[in-house]
């Protein structure tokens, strides 16, 4: 693969950059692959990556804080969502976090930052994890927002209680059926999800609700390609890491809500043994917490840093 030409592009969507105060970008991280990034503030570098089914629109409260109080603030879409490019599913290296998280390092090096911290929710939290346990010499904090690591997440989910992880085995078959029953109700799919993740309905104004619907139906193929790297080579990565005694090197905080309680495990206990170095804590709102708990989320990131 030639190296990723200089980190210049055409305009971004103008629908997906609404983040007070940042410059929008276009930054070649691949062969044919740009992502669409937000910047602002001044000071440490703090990379935040966005889950499903949103974009950098969810990092907006927290972004414009950390950008206020000592940082430069850069928060992209993921490959394969919001405003950035959507490569085809050729191969399952693809959407491997280990490819996405490859995107974070270069774009965050295309942007002058060879060291950074970096904070993830749900699926970006994934890509974030991939990154410190892959790139130690560039990521020196992570925050990782309500998920388990992917080899812990599925020996979790079983018998009934595995319902509510019902998407992670729909969109991980292979591609043909998921594509088509999300494109048959693209916002009644995405939508549920933006109602039973939420505690607080109003963190999700309709705008933002609809910017993430918008964004979602027009990613479906890549959506259902990241899941699906997600029960195939990602399982088959960090098993290999597991195996090795591998873990996080760096400074880690996890917050995350009580599922534990109903999947029938210690979160905590389960972290720890990929992060040494560990804050975990537990959270009383939902799953969008850097929407419905703003404040604390960026407290917690600047306390990460502080360590």
């Amino acid at each position: 693969m030639t190296p990723p030409p200089p980190a210049s592009g055409p305009a971004p969507h103008p629908d997906l950059t609404d983040l007070p105060g940042f410059t929008s970008q276009r930054v070649a991280v691949d062969d044919g692959v740009w992502l669409d990034v937000a910047v602002g503030g001044s000071g440490t570098p703090v990379v935040l990556l966005h889950g499903f089914p949103q974009t950098r629109l969810m990092w907006r409260h927290v972004a414009a804080d950390l950008a206020a109080t000592g940082h430069t603030v850069i928060c992209p879409d993921l490959r394969g969502y919001g405003a950035s490019d959507k490569p085809a599913e050729t191969c399952p290296e693809v959407y491997a976090k280990r490819t996405m998280a490859r995107d974070i390092v270069r774009l965050a090096a295309a942007l002058g930052h060879d060291r950074f911290a970096l904070a993830g929710h749900d699926r970006g939290a994934l890509v974030a994890f991939r990154a410190a346990l892959d790139h130690p010499e560039a990521v020196t904090r992570v925050a990782l927002l309500d998920i388990l690591p992917t080899l812990d997440m599925w020996d979790s989910l079983h018998g009934t209680s595995a319902a509510v992880g019902f998407h992670l085995y729909l969109l991980a078959q292979p591609p043909g059926l998921p594509e088509q029953l999300l494109a048959g109700s693209p916002d009644a799919f995405f939508g549920h999800f933006l109602d039973i993740w939420t505690r607080d309905r109003a963190a999700l104004p309709p705008e933002i609700r609809a910017a993430y619907l918008s964004a979602s139906a027009a990613a479906i193929p890549s959506i259902t390609a990241d899941y699906r790297a997600t029960a195939g080579i990602d399982v088959t990565h960090d098993t290999a890491d597991r195996d090795a005694g591998n873990t996080l090197s760096t400074p880690v905080t996890v917050l995350q809500q009580d599922w534990g309680a109903a999947l029938g495990y210690d979160a905590e206990a389960l972290w720890r043994a990929w992060a040494p170095d560990l804050r975990h804590r537990t959270v009383t709102c939902g799953h969008f917490m850097a929407e419905e708990e703003p404040g604390m989320v960026a407290e917690e990131i600047r306390g990460l840093l502080a360590r």
